[in-house]
């Protein structure tokens, strides 16, 4: 059989963090957390830094009204190769066997053969306590982060691969961990991967 395989896509503060190593320890797999943080995401470089965020976060909004002539070329090739070199990622780290957060894995993986792909998402304020909690930072820093971050995310998604991580029929499972614990999310997890892998045929 092929090794597991999981993707998860999380609201911010739902608590992929505390799940998704939980289910690769139990699966035997290597845990990928967010390719961007929640700090990273916070600290969004001024439009004339030359990192990857600013080319990302650039060509944000869904047009280009911003650009003119020669920006707008450059701004489509930069979401090419991003695109590309994502889709790279997420294959790789699925032929080895992972846990993967985000990185679009869900669409990427959506007809890899076992891989069993969830959501994770609860109640604004039971996220916002969580994420806090855990991140030891104010509640208000949390529900500012909170209402960037669930907005940039599925932006980010729909602006370079066209589709909308928030859809739930995306997923074979969507848990609410404000009435399920990381352990119990994670049993789900693992018991619904085992059943999925041990009824497909294994990547070729």
């Amino acid at each position: 059989m092929s090794p597991p395989v999981v993707t998860i896509f999380e609201s911010y503060g739902s608590g992929a963090q505390d799940v998704g190593p939980r289910v690769a320890a139990a699966l035997g797999v290597t845990f990928h957390a967010q390719a961007f943080s929640s700090e990273e995401l916070e600290g969004i470089p001024k439009p004339d830094d030359d990192g990857l965020l600013s080319r990302v976060f650039g060509v944000m909004g869904g047009s280009y009204a911003a650009l003119e002539g020669p920006a707008v070329a450059m701004a489509q090739r930069d979401d090419h190769e991003l695109v590309l070199s994502n889709t790279r990622w997420v294959l790789e780290a699925a032929r080895a066997g992972a846990v993967i957060v985000g990185r679009n894995g869900a669409l990427i993986l959506a007809s890899w053969p076992g891989a069993l792909h969830v959501r994770l998402d609860a109640p604004v304020d039971h996220r916002v306590a969580r994420a806090a909690r855990t991140g030891g930072i104010s509640p208000e820093r949390a529900a500012k982060r909170q209402r960037r971050e669930d907005t940039v995310r599925a932006d980010m998604s729909i602006r370079l691969y066209g589709w909308d991580p928030r859809e739930p029929t995306r997923y074979d499972l969507v848990l609410n961990t404000s009435t399920l614990d990381p352990d119990a999310c994670a049993d789900i997890i693992v018991g619904a991967s085992r059943v999925k892998s041990s009824r497909t045929a294994p990547a070729t």
